[in-house]
């Protein structure tokens, strides 16, 4: 639930307009006196992003303004939250190894606190610089920028901080499914085929996935949930394939459980009716 005044709303799409929106002159930079607390991003989870579409993963994060500044006039500071790999300061003046936010809200607690929530923009399309490698697959540190705005609307100050918190980004991977002979006589052996394919950062196309443990399951007719009834090894393809036992109607899938680099995939179910 949403509780005080809402003091900005601000659509920045750092990377996508360009990275002059972070720029801090050097003969400016100082301590603004904002601080910053409280953030999370993607609610403590990993950042799964595949070859084309955008991903706009939550983040949310608390404001304190120094003497002088005031929730009542939010033009005259900004403040936000955005993910860097290597330099600080050479990801966000560069946009390479960066990934900033698309748009947030801030909501007045009282004249000097506020709590902000919105979106990051990762953008896996050639044209951009978020993840354009495979090695983005990783650790990424949590930054942020503080500026000051001068009464006449000039930059006062600004800096990039450091924190200690980090988000993994990892590849995004698809399963499919198909299980044959449908329908089949009880007793009689039922194929379970599929296959592990991963999102290649460099090429933009999703590549087979050898050498996983992928895990088939099981979910009855009129069941709630899915069982593990096998565990297979993808193929240097990314091929999968193993045989159960025809005994009930039901539904077969295979499931990925991912890795540090890799996100969890889940293929669509196959219905096989046992006769």
């Amino acid at each position: 639930m949403k509780t005080g005044r809402r003091i900005a709303a601000v659509a920045t799409l750092v990377g996508a307009l360009g990275l002059s929106a972070l720029s801090a002159p050097t003969a400016q930079a100082a301590d603004t006196g904002i601080t910053v607390s409280s953030i999370v991003v993607n609610n403590g989870k990993p950042i799964v992003v595949g070859t084309s579409k955008v991903v706009e993963p939550s983040m949310r994060f608390n404001i304190a303004l120094p003497s002088g500044y005031s929730t009542a006039d939010p033009s005259r500071y900004d403040t936000f939250p955005f993910l860097y790999r290597g330099s600080i300061n050479t990801a966000a003046d560069t946009g390479e190894n960066f990934i900033g936010p698309g748009s947030y809200t801030c909501y007045e607690i009282d004249s000097k606190h506020a709590r902000c929530e919105g979106n990051l923009y990762i953008d896996p399309h050639p044209s951009q610089e978020h993840v354009d490698s495979n090695s983005d697959a990783t650790t990424w540190k949590v930054g942020v920028s503080l500026r000051l705005w001068k009464a006449s609307g000039g930059l006062k100050t600004a800096e990039r901080e450091t924190r200690s918190t980090t988000v993994q980004l990892k590849r995004a991977a698809k399963a499919t499914t198909n299980a044959s002979p449908e329908p089949v006589t009880k007793g009689k052996p039922i194929t379970v085929t599929g296959k592990l394919t991963r999102a290649n950062w460099s090429t933009k196309k999703y590549g087979a996935y050898s050498g996983r443990s992928v895990s088939l399951q099981f979910r009855a007719k009129g069941a709630d949930t899915f069982k593990t009834v096998k565990k297979a090894t993808t193929s240097s393809t990314g091929g999968l394939k193993t045989t159960v036992t025809a005994s009930i109607d039901g539904y077969y899938r295979w499931v990925y459980y991912g890795n540090s680099t890799t996100g969890v995939a889940t293929s669509a179910s196959d219905y096989v009716d046992v006769r």
